[in-house]
């Protein structure tokens, strides 16, 4: 079986939650690539440079000191402590980004945005070698074009464009949140794809979770099979959901 997890920045933050994740990740046997976020470290080492952090739709506006920022804090540091930390559960894990061997490329998704990147392609050469081999790619959500740019990427939709290029069998979102709430603040167990467009389109769904609902629906109708999103301090939540569990939200067609 082939899973893509995709873990919230803020789950990285903190070396014990990295060690616990980490040690459920090794020890998944399954074909596995994680995609991973930083945007709360990323505002922290912004604004330590006195530069302000602006979202538009739940997409960080990327000023060429935010790019930097992208390259030394997602690629460079948040990257490569969980690496260390799954290699210390003994897994096999390679850091790498979208612009390794066009694992993700893009083209700029709206000037206003500055260096916000809109996936257009995904190479999943690398990763089908990788973890035919038995390693886990460990992806940063940077991509590139044919121009040499770098962009910053959405990473929900970072890891929607791996999925669906690497023919995953199950997409996981692992998050500071439980599940989807509906507008009763209720987590939601299931969702069709027509649901999540409503929790957008009629406010419910704001900020990052619209973001983020935008890139499942998208995996949905990329033909990813099952699409969950649960909280990753749930105890022992990566085996639980790979089992079956019913916990988070459930997404499908």
């Amino acid at each position: 079986m082939k899973v893509l997890i995709k873990l919230g920045g803020a789950l990285l933050d903190g070396a014990e939650s990295r060690a616990r994740l980490a040690a459920q990740i090794a020890a998944a046997a399954c074909r596995t690539v994680v995609v991973h976020g930083g945007g709360k470290q990323m505002t922290r080492f912004l604004d330590q440079r006195g530069i302000e952090s602006r979202f538009v739709n739940g997409l960080r506006v990327t000023t060429p000191e935010t790019l930097d920022a992208v390259v030394k804090v997602l690629a460079g540091t948040v990257n490569h402590e969980l690496v260390a930390a799954l290699a210390a559960a003994g897994s096999r894990a390679v850091g790498l980004s979208g612009i390794d061997a066009g694992i993700a490329q893009a083209v700029q998704m709206d000037p206003e945005l500055g260096a916000v990147g809109r996936v257009v392609g995904s190479d999943p050469a690398l990763l089908d070698l990788l973890t035919a081999n038995g390693y886990l790619p460990v992806v940063a959500c940077m991509a590139g074009d044919a121009q040499g740019r770098l962009y910053n990427v959405n990473a929900d939709q970072m890891a929607v464009a791996c999925a669906s290029s690497f023919r995953a069998d199950q997409l996981i979102f692992l998050t500071d949140v439980e599940g989807v709430l509906d507008a009763s603040q209720r987590v939601r167990a299931t969702l069709d794809a027509g649901e999540c467009e409503r929790l957008v389109a009629e406010g419910v769904a704001t900020g990052g979770m619209q973001a983020k609902l935008n890139a499942c629906v998208s995996a949905l109708r990329q033909g990813v099979g099952q699409v969950r999103i649960a909280s990753g301090a749930a105890p022992e939540v990566l085996p639980r959901l790979l089992a079956g569990e019913a916990l988070g939200t459930r997404l499908t067609p």
